[in-house]
């Protein structure tokens, strides 16, 4: 029996080339928060970790991790419960 096909609010975005490019430069850049990237490409957190994970080298994705872990900056609704 074939997998049940997915809800439309459930389904993955389809990206553009372009789209992941502007997704892997906003998620290295300290002041967007990964909100603004949900808002704008429908991606949460852990989406946006599996796509850096796909596109780039292994030590870039580490040095990436590294940067952004426990970042505020990157978690603006827990900048603004502070």
């Amino acid at each position: 029996m074939p997998p049940l096909p997915l809800p439309d609010a459930l389904q993955p975005p389809v990206l553009t080339e372009g789209d992941v490019s502007r997704i892997i430069e906003m998620a290295w850049a300290d002041g967007i928060p990964f909100e603004a990237i949900r808002f704008q490409f429908g991606l949460d957190e852990s989406a946006v970790i599996r796509l850096m994970k796909q596109s780039l080298k292994t030590r870039s994705f580490r040095l990436w991790r590294r940067r952004v872990e426990g970042r505020a900056a990157k978690h603006g609704r827990r900048l603004q419960a502070r």
